[in-house]
């Protein structure tokens, strides 16, 4: 009984000692690492850009980018200074570059007040190591992951509710430059806000992270990816609705239903009278005097 009792009182000595508390330390560390490596779900593959990516993205870069953005990305001023060749690209990040190249807007074919969509020049390949490359010249927003924008995975009741969040946010923030309807419209100094129906929600994503030409940039302190999201399900299910009052004149709104009803409505019935005027049978007797 003594022994026992010597030893528990050794072990209880060693207990307390400073390289006990050390031991547990680490045995607790090993075991909810190997618990959380057996227990976790997949990881998905890096996609960090790797040397070879950027410094391939610096060799297109300086080949179709660098004579208006300048070699290192710090944007070029014409010799006036009042306008810009090609503004700064560092900070702006990857998500910037993955817009404005994948849909054909860069390289521009001159400057100008806006960059219209075209066919792309680069391959997607082409497109990641360019978008790696201005990344590595400051922070900025990253190329989002399909399931920031994607709506499939949503149930028809979620997809329901998000397009009704989406459209209040529309109205509040879009509808000025794009129209209800997504369908663009004008803007001053030679620009104009573009057509936002059928187009990639990938882009639309980007679009509102990086705040391209005159659209001001929605990051996700602003509109938060959830929300975004939403504005992307409301977009989609104007793409989805039928015009039920027939010809839609492209959704533009007031102003085009108003020149349709001046130009084909009234200007009808106007040329209408002006036949009927010229083809009126007129008395060719003189009056007689009294």
């Amino acid at each position: 009984m003594r022994l026992l009792n010597r030893s528990a009182g050794r072990l209880s000595r060693h207990r307390r000692g400073p390289v006990a508390g050390l031991v547990l330390l680490l045995l607790g560390l090993v075991l909810s690492g190997g618990l959380y490596a057996a227990l976790s779900p997949a990881q998905a593959e890096n996609t960090e850009p790797t040397a070879a990516q950027v410094e391939k993205g610096r060799e297109l870069f300086l080949v179709g980018c660098a004579f208006c953005h300048g070699q290192n990305g710090q944007g070029i001023s014409t010799k006036d200074g009042d306008n810009q060749l090609g503004p700064s690209l560092v900070g702006v990040g990857a998500a910037a570059v993955d817009f404005q190249v994948s849909t054909g807007r860069m390289p521009m074919t001159q400057p100008g007040a806006q960059a219209p969509r075209k066919p792309e020049v680069y391959t997607d390949e082409e497109v990641d190591a360019l978008a790696a490359f201005v990344a590595s010249l400051g922070p900025g927003p990253a190329i989002p992951d399909e399931q920031d924008y994607s709506t499939a995975d949503l149930s028809d009741e979620e997809r329901q509710e998000a397009i009704v969040r989406g459209g209040q946010i529309f109205l509040t923030n879009c509808t000025a430059c794009h129209n209800f309807d997504g369908s663009g419209g004008a803007m001053p100094r030679g620009g104009y806000a573009p057509t936002i129906r059928g187009v990639d929600p990938k882009h639309i994503y980007e679009a509102m992270l990086t705040g391209p030409q005159n659209m001001p940039t929605f990051s996700n302190g602003n509109l938060t990816p959830d929300e975004k999201r939403d504005v992307i399900a409301y977009l989609e299910s104007t793409d989805e609705e039928p015009s039920y009052g027939g010809f839609g004149l492209g959704g533009l709104g007031p102003v085009s239903e108003g020149m349709f009803a001046w130009l084909l409505g009234l200007g009808s019935l106007v040329a209408f009278a002006i036949w009927i005027a010229a083809h009126t049978t007129r008395t060719t007797k003189k009056k007689v005097e009294a």
